[in-house]
């Protein structure tokens, strides 16, 4: 009996590695793909890259305007976080098992946070273009959606882990529920919901430079500017940019983390 749930099992493995390989092999076919090619033109494109995507001293009087779009890419990332947070914590206290106020709305919570957080970014953009067109509350929304389905989850999940025992303590002493709320629930786990804002605050931001091309708003929107028109210089002085401003925005995360956690 369990020879023939081995063989079973192995015999799914063995389908599946099939059609993955099968898959694969479509993927060459269409793409024409080679790799013998692709390695031999490692060499040309690095030495395009030396001789073209570096900064100049022209491209460096683009800076003052690289450095605005830049603050208004991450002015909407931050913005959009902090209103998707709160908007989460509300329904996260409604979906929560603990904290719950009926199966109806908690239900009704994790259904909205579910579909929100399934749904890309990329995807939200291209709904909300049709509605807004290219600007900046394109891209807020995008990015607020995404943000409210991943930390209503998220927080959820911290609720329910944080704060059960104190809120079944509060409870047996016939406390409030909004007392139970205030005193019990958002003490307990806001140390952990300030960490995954802060996670939020960094990929959004991320995000916002691939969303602004498609919005035409922000550091997304210079560097495609720049490259349609080939200036590769200014492009690449806008790439310096956005990876030295990830790389201070999640050192200032992390140290935050390590205060309050």
């Amino acid at each position: 009996m369990q020879d023939k749930f081995f063989l079973k099992k192995r015999l799914k493995s063995s389908i599946i590695l099939f059609v993955v390989l099968l898959v694969t092999y479509g993927a060459i076919i269409m793409t024409e793909f080679s790799l013998i090619k692709g390695l031999a033109s490692i060499p040309k494109a690095f030495e395009w890259g030396v001789t073209n995507f570096f900064p100049t001293t022209k491209s460096l009087e683009r800076l003052p305007n690289i450095l605005n779009k830049l603050f208004e890419t991450i002015l909407v990332s931050i913005g959009a976080t902090t209103v998707a947070a709160i908007f989460a914590l509300a329904f996260a206290i409604m979906g929560s098992a603990t904290t719950r106020v009926n199966s109806f709305l908690s239900g009704m919570a994790r259904g909205f946070a579910t579909l929100f957080r399934n749904i890309d970014i990329a995807v939200w953009s291209m709904i909300l273009l049709f509605t807004f067109g290219q600007s900046a509350l394109t891209g807020f929304f995008a990015l607020f959606f995404v943000s409210f389905g991943f930390l209503t989850r998220a927080f959820i999940e911290v609720i329910d882990e944080a704060s059960g025992s104190s809120v079944e303590a509060l409870q047996a002493t016939g406390a409030p529920y909004l007392t139970t709320i205030f005193q019990s629930v958002i003490p307990a786990s806001l140390p952990m919901m300030l960490s995954w804002v802060l996670f939020v605050a960094e990929t959004n931001i991320r995000s916002a430079t691939l969303i602004g091309i498609l919005t035409g708003t922000g550091i997304g929107f210079a560097f495609d500017l720049y490259y349609k028109s080939m200036n590769y210089n200014a492009a690449s002085l806008v790439v310096i940019v956005i990876v030295l401003t990830i790389l201070l925005i999640e050192y200032i995360s992390n140290y935050v983390r390590r205060v309050i956690l």
